[in-house]
């Protein structure tokens, strides 16, 4: 091993490992998890048993790559161990910033020795990828039917080989919403046959019931789903004896007096001795769409998700439970979320905007350099502020309460124009601090804040601007959860140093914000104004991720 490479190796071994979490850990150490499990945006979160172990993957929108793959042993450690959608479909169309397009609501079902990933697209329609092996590569996705407003899709198949499809609407597309469909599909499910079926009308009481998933249980065909809405919702299940129904339902979960909002959609799996269980996310505005695992017990062929503390026949959530028994204890595993760029490959947690262009080269990361570099290539004419830049390199908040710090680089050429890099906190509202070269390529430092940037005309804010005579700086970022209940408040202070050490405070704190469906993201970017021969460039030696608790 090179010395550098030992340093660093060391180096994150005494601050990532060491302090034995990067982000939140739902791993309480004791036998006993405590919710969320995963305090990080996986929006829509479906599950399935495979061969070995349980896989989970979520709502991942314009972001690319697409579709996450987690894997875990014992459903509260989870690893993050890659994408089953490289580019999103259609990738000409998702270079552009599509933000809240794109992937909704995935199911993920292990059939045959082969892994299935169906999801909705509101404006293409239902895709389907598969693979045997769910960490390496996937196959080339199949538009299973092509059409505007299906989402929230689930397969399901049947003793008797028949598959079917469940989906709900995007009423914003297809002007229709509040009801459950069922199709069948060939074997290979890769078309809708025969006529769609509507098996659940909940203009009654259940509205935007959405997100469907189905299984067989004790004689009789299951469809779970929320309803509601997504902060104030609850979730249903629905039964029946015949595939098409008629359905009866009931309400198996809801908030009662927890401090759980609207547990909204997720999946249902079983542990070999037939414990069951239910992942499901809970929406907390800047802080994302949080991942909850809840036991499930069975009363009268009924499922009832978590506790029923007042006797009213419905679930509410746990705040702490006994970790499921998978025959094993597992050590605690919280999510990576920092990264010292020595492989070629980025960290998995980070995703871009868009689709890359391959007319246009924003960044790489390097084998054995030791760094990852952002070229301050010009934006796009029309792209006025970072909402729809694409080469913002982003990650989702890793917690409640953390420090992110980016050590880097900055070099520039003064032929450049006006370029910049920096770290930022990303939703509709947004904040950055960033070095910069000016037109006269004089070099400082920046913070700058954006209000409601997905439909304002205005310019970002200029909050800080401070004069820097050095190219090596390091840039801190600290999230603060303000108010750990409705609505979810956070606190966004940003630090910089030029030794490593000694941070000073830079601007104004700011509130982050969600985004579209999204949680707020936090990352790395690299922009210009002018195009040259050899653009500014900005390479990144780490970012470092640590809880605070």
């Amino acid at each position: 091993m090179k010395l550098k490479q030992l340093v660093l190796f060391i180096g994150l071994t005494v601050y990532g490992f060491g302090a034995n979490a990067q982000g939140w850990n739902g791993d309480l150490g004791n036998g006993k998890y405590k919710n969320p499990i995963l305090h990080v945006d996986y929006s829509d979160p479906d599950v399935c048993t495979g061969k070995d172990g349980y896989y989970m993957t979520a709502s991942s929108f314009n972001s690319s790559p697409g579709l996450p793959v987690l894997h875990s042993n014992d459903l509260v450690n989870w690893e993050l161990i890659g994408y089953a959608l490289q580019n999103q479909l259609p990738e000409e169309h998702y270079r552009t910033v599509r933000h809240g397009d794109g992937v909704w609501a995935p199911s993920i079902r292990y059939h045959n020795g082969e892994y299935y990933i169906y999801w909705g697209d509101p404006d293409f329609g239902i895709y389907m990828v598969k693979t045997k092996d769910p960490a390496g590569k996937w196959e080339t996705p199949v538009l299973v039917k092509e059409a505007k407003g299906i989402i929230d899709t689930c397969p399901f198949w049947d003793e008797d080989g028949k598959a079917y499809l469940s989906y709900a609407f995007a009423g914003s597309r297809a002007n229709v919403k509040t009801v459950m469909m069922l199709s069948e599909m060939d074997s290979s499910g890769t078309k809708l046959i025969g006529n769609p079926a509507m098996i659940f009308d909940g203009h009654n009481g259940h509205t935007t019931v959405e997100g469907s998933k189905m299984y067989k249980k004790n004689g009789y065909y299951w469809i779970w789903a929320p309803a509601g809405g997504v902060k104030p919702g609850w979730q249903l299940a629905m039964r029946s004896k015949d595939v098409w129904g008629p359905y009866e339902s009931k309400i198996v979960l809801n908030q009662g007096k927890s401090p759980v909002n609207g547990p909204h959609q997720g999946g249902y799996v079983e542990t070999p001795n037939g414990e069951g269980w239910f992942l499901h996310f809970q929406d907390r505005w800047a802080f994302g769409r949080i991942v909850h695992l809840q036991p499930v017990s069975w009363k009268n062929d009924w499922p009832l998700i978590g506790v029923d503390t007042n006797k009213d026949g419905i679930g509410e959530p746990v705040m702490e439970w006994t970790k499921p028994n998978v025959g094993k204890d597992y050590p605690a595993t919280p999510l990576i979320s920092s990264d010292e760029f020595n492989s070629h490959q980025f960290g998995l947690q980070w995703q871009w905007q868009a689709n890359q262009d391959p007319a246009k080269h924003w960044g790489w990361s390097s084998a054995n350099l030791g760094y990852m570099r952002l070229n301050c290539i010009p934006r796009e004419e029309n792209i006025k502020t970072m909402w729809m830049m694409p080469n913002i390199l982003l990650q989702k908040f890793p917690g409640a309460n953390f420090t992110a710090t980016a050590k880097l680089s900055f070099q520039n050429n003064p032929d450049a124009g006006v370029c910049n890099s920096g770290l930022i906190v990303f939703g509709e509202d947004y904040s950055y601090i960033a070095i910069e070269q000016d037109a006269t390529g004089k070099l400082k430092l920046v913070q700058r804040s954006m209000k409601n940037a997905r439909t304002s005309k205005e310019a970002e804010k200029d909050i800080a601007t401070i004069a820097i005579d050095k190219k090596e700086v390091f840039l801190r970022t600290k999230v603060e959860m303000v108010q750990n209940k409705e609505p979810f408040d956070g606190k966004v202070t940003f630090y910089y140093s030029t030794d490593g050490k000694n941070f000073k405070k830079l601007g104004e704190s700011f509130k982050p914000s969600a985004g579209r469906w999204v949680g707020a993201k936090i990352g790395l970017f690299a922009s210009g104004t002018k195009g040259v021969n050899d653009s500014s460039y900005a390479d990144y030696d780490w970012f470092r991720v640590e809880e605070d608790k």
